[in-house]
């Protein structure tokens, strides 16, 4: 790629070259991928380029490239572009380093370190030509490449939470005009908490699960209750008839088992929520600073797979809502607000004003939850004695001309 790195470099990159970098990038095994990498970028006009992916809990960029070192999220310009989604530059002695975000969608993966001597109009567009691709090539390999999972970690993970966590989906979804994101923590060794959440045409898909107990059985209860709701919206089933799937499986298959859990559908156009509660709290909503007071509360109903509570004829009540633009709907286990130091509980309080300071600081929601999860599990002594879930849910369609 010599001679395309020349024209590179000389302002002009022709089609061929392009196609050249595109197609080795996608066609490279992941342990290579380092090398392509800087590779691609001298092709480019650049001077070279590493790639930093986030860890389990987004504390760390971990990179690809043995040789480089492992950077803070908090307290670096790398990370810096990792929680603003903004390209950020250090002004080393020798050259210029570029920090671009991995983003893939709504998803933050990591980020592009671009070493260049010298920075220009030109070669920012060239450098965020390669993250766009390069987040693209990472979120296809690591779904069959045990080396991006396995580097990403940095400690041993429990077995029942490999298999929960294979069930999840990304940490962010979304478009324009709503985005879903979700944390959990302990990240390496979960018990029965999940989230779920899925867009399809115009409407949002999401989910919130807390089995009972915290081993494998639990887990294994909350993947059956996961797999049937996925099978169920994937039929295009309502909301009611998504629990009675899953209380049927899990009556037939694990009859010791339930879970609580609260499945609900967004409208993306028109703002209607509609959703059913399955003796799980219930989900708050903020409106602009404030959390309007029991907005989205309704009579209990029994947990999946103790649908015999409900009594005789009875189904599950699905209830129904119209949001406002800029609303926000929060979906938690119990244990984010009962973690506590000593007898200081975190509470729903405390829960709820981070994210509305947070959000009127003009934090994006997934940069919220990284926050508030690193509160909470610090609040705990970093040692959490029950699952903490949460799922942000936030509507924001376009603005309608006027009449």
């Amino acid at each position: 790629m010599t001679e395309g790195h020349d024209r590179a470099a000389a302002g002009g990159l022709d089609e061929r070259v392009l196609e050249e970098l595109l197609a080795e990038l996608h066609a490279s095994v992941p342990y290579r991928l380092p090398r392509v990498v800087d590779r691609c970028a001298r092709s480019l006009g650049l001077d070279g380029a590493t790639i930093h992916l986030a860890d389990l809990q987004q504390r760390v960029l971990i990179p690809l490239d043995d040789r480089a070192r492992t950077l803070p999220v908090e307290g670096s310009t790398a990370g810096w572009a990792y929680r603003t989604v903004s390209v950020r530059i250090d002004d080393e002695e020798d050259d210029l380093r570029v920090w671009v975000p991995l983003v893939d969608g709504a998803e933050r993966v990591g980020v592009l370190g671009v070493r260049s001597r010298t920075m220009d109009a030109v070669r920012l567009r060239r450098c965020r030509l390669l993250a766009h691709t390069l987040a693209l090539v990472v979120t296809s390999k690591r779904t069959y490449s045990d080396g991006f999972v396995a580097r990403t970690r940095v400690r041993t993970m429990h077995a029942h939470t490999e298999m929960l966590r294979a069930f999840l989906p990304p940490r962010s979804i979304g478009t324009r005009s709503v985005i879903s994101t979700g944390v959990l923590e302990p990240a390496y060794e979960l018990g029965g908490d999940a989230f779920d959440h899925s867009l399809t045409s115009n409407t949002l898909h999401a989910g919130i699960f807390d089995s009972m107990g915290h081993d494998l059985a639990s887990g294994l209860t909350t993947a059956v209750a996961m797999a049937c709701c996925r099978n169920a919206r994937r039929s295009r089933a309502d909301l009611d008839e998504m629990v009675d799937t899953v209380d049927r499986a899990l009556s037939l298959w694990l009859p010791e088992q339930f879970c609580t859990g609260l499945v609900c559908r967004l409208d993306v156009d028109t703002g209607v929520l509609r959703w059913c509660n399955c003796g799980h709290p219930a989900p708050l909503l903020i409106r602009g600073r404030r959390v309007l007071d029991k907005a989205l509360e309704r009579p209990p109903q029994p947990p999946m797979g103790l649908s015999s509570l409900l009594g005789d004829g009875a189904g599950r009540e699905v209830h129904e809502v119209v949001l406002e633009p800029g609303d926000r709907v929060l979906l938690y286990t119990d244990g984010v607000t009962e973690a506590r130091r000593g007898g200081d509980e975190f509470g729903l309080g405390r829960f709820t004003d981070f994210i509305i300071r947070s959000a009127a600081a003009g934090q994006r929601p997934a940069e919220i939850l990284r926050l508030l999860m690193h509160d909470i599990v610090d609040h705990h002594g970093n040692k959490l004695s029950d699952d903490a879930t949460i799922l942000l849910i936030e509507w924001q369609p376009p603005l309608l001309p006027a009449d």
